[in-house]
């Protein structure tokens, strides 16, 4: 009997969980898409002022997908990747310690977005062995409050969870924040020792498609840079 009676409080917990990720999550797709929104309206700007040298200068966005775009300016290209399923910050997360979450744990449930930084090179040349950098990631919660966790410009800007609330204006602001970051975050020739043995098959690669791996901090510690 004790079984049964605990039956409808299982339901229940099932079903108001499941209500909370769908709604993270179409939020989450949301943010998503003032994103790409976002990625459209500067190729309009870019395009409207007509910079002097522009044309030569790449500046496009490409849909990849239901969960994916991309943006392309210069010899970088950033990528913006939805995540499917729905997180819970860990315990010892600094957001789980804040008034805002303690008034509601549910708060806590949020979809993420990663953004990762590539050379545009890796993809035009098939450099399969290149890497790119998660320089960023943004988490959106049910009440389309958002927190991000990155480097420099864009993780300075966006760390008040209670108070940021996502919408055109702010997918406009973390755009711009990332381009400004990749726009800084240069190529650093690697270590000599790093580089100075290669195999006949590495080199001959390279006559084809450029097979040596190259990144923005190849052969350095990317958690050390600056922040």
């Amino acid at each position: 009997m004790k079984g049964k009676q605990k039956t409808p409080e299982l339901f229940d917990t099932l079903v108001k969980k499941a209500i909370l990720k769908q709604l993270v999550y179409q939020n989450t797709v949301d943010t998503l898409q003032m994103l790409k929104a976002g990625m459209q309206d500067l190729v309009d700007k870019y395009e409207a002022l007509k910079l002097e040298g522009s044309k030569k200068i790449p500046f496009t966005y490409k849909d990849r997908g239901e969960f994916e775009a991309e943006l392309k300016f210069g010899g970088d290209t950033l990528v913006f990747m939805m995540h499917t399923n729905v997180f819970e910050f860990s315990r010892d997360h600094e957001v789980m310690k804040t008034p805002y979450i303690k008034e509601d744990i549910s708060r806590s449930y949020c979809g993420i977005i990663n953004i990762f930084n590539f050379l545009s090179d890796s993809f035009k040349y098939d450099r399969v062995n290149d890497v790119g950098y998660m320089i960023g990631r943004v988490f959106i919660n049910k009440d389309k409050h958002y927190f991000i966790e990155g480097k420099r410009e864009i993780g300075f800007l966006y760390n008040s969870f209670a108070n940021s609330l996502m919408n055109k204006d702010t997918a406009g602001n973390i755009l711009e924040s990332a381009i400004l970051y990749t726009i800084n975050f240069d190529l650093l020739t690697p270590p000599y020792d790093s580089v100075k043995e290669v195999t006949v098959k590495e080199f001959n690669a390279v006559l084809g498609s450029m097979q040596i791996k190259t990144g923005k901090r190849l052969g350095f510690k990317f958690q050390a840079d600056p922040e």
